[in-house]
């Protein structure tokens, strides 16, 4: 992640980020349809907070791109859109917790606390599975998603990939990591 105690981009990684987004937004039409660039663009310059989280998302491999809009609201939501779970963001445990509760071979690092810092949240079940809806994603990788409380009390966390043309939610212990296992956050702007 850069910039972790400084929530803004210089000039030109504003406009690199900008173009970035827009360039993935006009080749992926199909994730939102209806929706038109300019308003978007109006919205994440008038958000520059969130510009920051945006780009958090991208320099970890996270592709974001505008997957809906949310009318009452007026907010764009983002979602990381990378073909597998972001590279900058795997080998990670669920949460804080789990990581203290490992006694060897800890990971360096966690899904909540690091989507925290990136201003950004997990994605839910029931988000993984509209994401799935767009295209197909995690077909080599898997992604943890937020767990209910039950679960995570009990020790346990939940995680999302997509095998056989069907999404797979799985269970794991919290503090369990992989390689191939990262997370994918959205984004309301």
């Amino acid at each position: 992640m850069t910039n972790s105690n400084k929530k803004e981009l210089s000039l030109e990684q504003l406009e690199e980020l900008l173009k970035a987004l827009q360039d993935r937004f006009e080749k992926n039409m199909h994730r939102h349809q209806g929706l038109e660039w300019a308003k978007i663009q109006e919205k994440l310059e008038a958000n520059t907070e969130k510009l920051w989280s945006l780009n958090e998302m991208e320099t970890t491999a996270g592709e974001p791109d505008v997957v809906d809009y949310d009318e009452k609201k007026d907010e764009y939501i983002f979602y990381d859109c990378s073909a597998e779970s972001p590279k900058g963001r795997r080998s990670v445990c669920y949460d804080r917790e789990a990581l203290e509760s490992r006694k060897k071979h800890k990971p360096e690092n966690n899904a909540i606390d690091m989507a925290a810092a990136m201003g950004i949240e997990l994605l839910t079940e029931e988000q993984y599975r509209a994401l799935q809806t767009l295209e197909s994603f995690d077909k080599k990788t898997s992604s943890w998603v937020q767990t209910p409380s039950d679960i995570r009390e009990l020790g346990g966390a939940l995680f999302c990939d997509y095998r056989f043309g069907h999404v797979f939610v799985y269970h794991n212990g919290a503090d369990s990591y992989y390689a191939a296992r990262g997370f994918r956050g959205s984004l309301r702007v």
